[in-house]
């Protein structure tokens, strides 16, 4: 019926003239940054490079696409937003300190290279490195939770406990809102989409398909039934049309292939992230590897008082140091998995956003911590949800439904209530973290956390190990 009636759907004509215009570049810029990059005519002789993709740099083969390349257009971007939206003169960084918040699976390179572009290009004083997890608690004033960070093109999942992130429940997934674009599109299309010239190699066909999907897809599952809805199209040089079209379940179905994600086309490992281990660093003598050596011999020779010559081995407080990272590689990798990945004996699946396990292997005194009831408990209870990519009507009651329906009747006798948080204090889950770094540059023990300018130049990536509030 949607198909048969939207079939025969043409557009009406609102004005001749859209009222959008592209991009003046008739003074020739350099580069164009934010909505004026977007709204460049296809025409004009620009390349439009994303310096961030599915949550990392985005190093890849074509223009643009190496490291030092996109760091010079990460340092454009930022410097343009500095001047015209902070209104501080570039020559006055010197005065100002920055948080640089980066995910919780970061690569250490880049993270590295980051650093050293805010503080010896762009002139910052000092800074403090923190993960976007810890982050979001202290915007959303929590103690404990299990983060959810659905962004545009990335989902990740990660446990914090007491301002600490547990390496071993880290994951990060290669799909988001955009992906929900993108399958809302196909639906649509197979209810016959009377704008039949929609491309998604268009930028502003992308766009009006974003604006789509925000306006009228949902998780309310007491909506049913044919709607009829209407929007606007309004292209550059294009007279201004409104379309009117019937659409059915397609508005339930997009979002909810974040819950099924082979919807997207997505199976195997390569879409799913785990923590690796770093393949070391020259200007680090005392890095991963080291540590894990230096311990291996300490184990050898056996505890100093059986014999082992003073001063050999690593510090107590680095093996401990160590020992997050040590165990994370291998088969004793579990902790709590929102909907990403089901960990165990070696093995690995892509799953949707609607499953909470936990695993653990009660060895060592860490692993009991992490996987004990009262962490169960923490983590259940305090389920945040962050970033732009779940904003969707009735997502937090469906997430909570679904939880509630994949949790083992082992942790029922333990957990007395789910709680999923969407809206922590009625602020936009998009500005979480960045709310709760701007909270974390207010505490007295971020003191000890600042990286200045004159140390970095001296000491350079060994300062992260010694300043980092987590486990470099």
């Amino acid at each position: 019926q949607a198909r048969s009636y939207n079939k025969q759907m043409r557009p009406a004509i609102l004005d001749h003239c859209s009222g959008n215009k592209w991009t003046n570049t008739s003074h020739h810029p350099e580069y164009l940054i934010g909505e004026e990059a977007l709204y460049v005519n296809p025409l004009d002789c620009y390349n439009i490079h994303w310096p961030i993709r599915r949550g990392q740099l985005n190093i890849h083969p074509g223009p643009g696409g190496s490291l030092t390349a996109v760091l010079a257009d990460l340092e454009a971007i930022w410097s343009h937003v500095i001047q015209k939206y902070l209104e501080i003169p570039l020559k006055d960084l010197k005065y100002y300190r920055c948080i640089l918040l980066i995910p919780d699976i970061y690569n250490k390179q880049h993270v590295k290279e980051m650093v050293n572009m805010t503080l010896m290009k762009m002139g910052f004083s000092g800074i403090v490195v923190h993960q976007e997890s810890v982050c979001a608690t202290f915007g959303s004033g929590l103690g404990s939770a299990c983060i959810v960070d659905v962004g545009d093109q990335k989902t990740s999942v990660c446990c914090v406990e007491d301002g600490v992130s547990h390496r071993n429940t880290r994951l990060c997934l290669a799909y988001g809102g955009s992906d929900v674009s993108r399958c809302f599109y196909w639906l649509m299309q197979r209810a016959g989409f009377p704008y039949r010239d929609c491309q998604l190699t268009n930028k502003m066909d992308c766009l009006l398909l974003q604006h789509l999907k925000e306006t009228f897809c949902h998780l309310d599952q007491d909506i049913s039934g044919l709607q009829d809805h209407e929007f606007q199209i309004r292209h550059p040089d294009s007279p201004a049309l409104l379309y009117q079209f019937r659409l059915g379940d397609e508005k339930l179905q997009a979002p909810m292939a974040l819950f099924y994600p082979a919807t997207f086309g997505i199976v195997g490992q390569k879409m799913t992230t785990l923590p690796q281990r770093s393949q070391g660093d020259p200007e680090d003598p005392h890095d991963e590897h080291y540590l894990l050596a230096t311990q291996s011999k300490q184990e050898q020779v056996g505890p100093r008082g059986a014999g082992a010559p003073a001063g050999l081995g690593v510090p107590q407080r680095s093996q401990r140091r160590w020992e997050a990272p040590a165990r994370a590689g291998g088969r004793e990798l579990g902790g709590c998995v929102l909907g990403g990945c089901l960990v165990g004996e070696g093995q690995l699946r892509v799953r949707g956003l609607c499953s909470l396990k936990w695993e653990g292997r009660k060895e060592s005194s860490r692993d009991a911590g992490l996987a004990s009831d009262d962490t169960k408990k923490k983590m259940y209870s305090s389920i945040l949800v962050v970033g732009g990519g779940l904003m969707f009507h009735k997502a937090q009651e469906f997430l909570q439904h679904r939880i509630l329906n994949k949790m083992p009747p082992s942790f029922r006798r333990v957990v007395e209530n789910v709680d999923v948080i969407t809206r922590p204090k009625d602020m936009d889950p998009r500005l979480i973290a960045w709310k709760g770094g701007a909270v974390l540059a207010c505490l007295d023990t971020t003191q000890e956390l600042w990286v200045y300018q004159r140390e970095w130049q001296r000491f350079g990536v060994r300062m992260l190990r010694e300043r980092a509030a987590f486990v470099w």
